[in-house]
């Protein structure tokens, strides 16, 4: 399925620029702040993780863990090295998932000046979104998204993800043309086009330790694959067998502007401010 764009900010050029977790650099990941922000700044779509809490409510988090980006330890000392899908959605209510980027500022936007103090302030007690909220805000405006399904850890591994996400989408009436799944768990994706042929998948490859590190027999149409295991050489041989290309996660200008010369049809990135620049500049023309 080609996926068209119904927002008026569809690009001129067949390269869209999707925001990486929301705008990554700039806010809390997989936060609202952050797909507001990667909206605001013009990216062409949003690429998110979804995962679920023990009590099956689907939220977006890309850890197992929730040490990295919440405040667990303070609020949850004795659990905080348990996974996120052994907490309810009550008990994730509790937890800030915004203060810690402005502690440590993980990619030095803050100490770059690119972020202003009433974001800052703002960025504190942000708590992890429901899916149902983004997938909301997302088709109001009439944007992009691409949900990445998690492998999900215990207690929660045999969730069924992929019907409760199907069956959120169809709820909400959530338009196939603006969307797509994309897993490292092939089988999620077999089961999507088995239940919806109508929408998007794409193949995750090139993790190491992930069992998916290469195209394989080149199943899938679309695969989003990691730019640092990929080269142009991979690209032409599946553009070639016909299949679209899409990399992650690209963050430097320059590889930007080689992998839309190698022909790529999305790049996802932690910097979309910097990917529109280049687009609107023609660069990547």
């Amino acid at each position: 399925m080609t996926t068209t764009m119904q927002s008026s900010r569809t690009p001129p050029s067949p390269l869209f620029n999707i925001a990486h977790r929301g705008v990554r650099s700039l806010a809390p990941e997989n936060t609202l702040a952050a797909i507001k922000k990667a909206w605001h700044i013009g990216a062409h779509g949003v690429e998110v993780d979804v995962s679920v809490t023990a009590d099956g409510e689907l939220i977006l988090f890309h850890d197992d863990l929730l040490t990295r980006t919440t405040d667990v330890h303070a609020v949850f000392p004795e659990r905080s090295k348990d996974p996120v899908t052994s907490f309810t959605l009550k008990e994730l209510r509790r937890l800030d998932a915004g203060l810690w980027f402005v502690r440590s500022d993980p990619l030095g936007e803050i100490a770059n000046g690119n972020v202003s103090s009433a974001e800052r302030l703002a960025m504190d007690g942000l708590q992890i979104p429901l899916l149902a909220d983004v997938l909301d805000y997302v088709k109001n405006k009439g944007w992009y998204i691409n949900l990445e399904l998690k492998k999900l850890p215990p207690p929660q591994t045999g969730f069924p993800v992929v019907e409760r996400v199907l069956e959120l989408l169809d709820k909400i009436d959530f338009p196939s043309e603006d969307l797509a799944i994309s897993s490292f768990v092939f089988d999620y994706l077999r089961q999507v086009q088995r239940s919806r042929p109508d929408i998007e998948v794409n193949a995750l490859i090139g993790i190491p330790g992930s069992g998916v590190q290469d195209w394989g027999d080149f199943e899938f149409t679309i695969y989003n694959a990691n730019s640092a295991y990929t080269d142009e050489k991979q690209i032409k041989e599946a553009l070639k067998r016909g299949c679209r290309v899409n990399l992650f996660t690209v963050n430097d200008p320059q590889q930007m502007i080689r992998f839309r010369k190698a022909g790529v049809d999305k790049l996802i990135t932690d910097y979309p401010q910097i990917l529109k620049e280049l687009i609107l500049q023609e660069i990547l023309k």
